[in-house]
């Protein structure tokens, strides 16, 4: 199909003034090619996993490993995409800039970006976009080795993007959380 700049022209959906790498909670939602019930069904109100839907869930409940200073809080695998809670910055004491040689510490000197107060090395803060990519592609090689055991084709698992919501305070927080906790329930159902 030959590039055509209306049709294909994919606006961002991230507010521009934000660092997505600083500290603050969102509201992820990674959604399945075509809605693809690629990770289990609903039955009973329940969401009752595939092999794919294990390594979906797995690999989440991994990401509190890879990124020490993030917190993954609640989460729901659903048939067709996931939903969750990601915080960033948790308990960390220096706050790394992107794209500056300085950075505050949370007693608000100033320090190199690359060493914390006392001087030892701090590691660059990851964005949303950075956890969310390493997900997919550590969800979809395993479901591919899954899938190639079995002799069947995979094709693409994620859709290109990712959805996110600043959450800005605590009632926006425990209303998204209840969504979240909710989802296999409302599966199916008006809203």
């Amino acid at each position: 199909m030959k590039y055509n700049p209306e049709r294909h022209d994919r606006h961002s959906i991230r507010l521009r003034s934000h660092n997505y790498a600083g500290i603050g909670a969102y509201f992820v939602t990674v959604c399945c090619q075509n809605r693809m019930h690629y990770f289990g069904e609903i039955e009973n109100e329940k969401m009752i996993f595939n092999d794919y839907g294990n390594i979906a869930y797995n690999e989440w409940k991994k990401l509190s490993e890879r990124y020490l200073e993030t917190k993954f809080d609640i989460f729901q695998i659903m048939p067709d995409h996931i939903h969750g809670i990601i915080e960033i910055n948790v308990g960390a004491t220096l706050a790394v800039a992107q794209f500056h040689n300085d950075a505050q510490t949370h007693d608000g000197t100033t320090a190199n970006a690359n060493t914390n107060a006392n001087g030892a090395t701090a590691r660059v803060a990851p964005t949303i976009g950075r956890i969310i990519g390493a997900y997919k592609s550590l969800v979809f090689t395993k479901c591919l080795e899954i899938s190639n055991q079995n002799k069947c084709g995979l094709g693409k698992l994620w859709q290109r993007n990712y959805y996110e919501r600043i959450i800005r305070d605590k009632a926006e927080y425990a209303r998204i959380a209840k969504y979240i906790r909710n989802n296999p329930i409302l599966w199916g159902k008006n809203p």
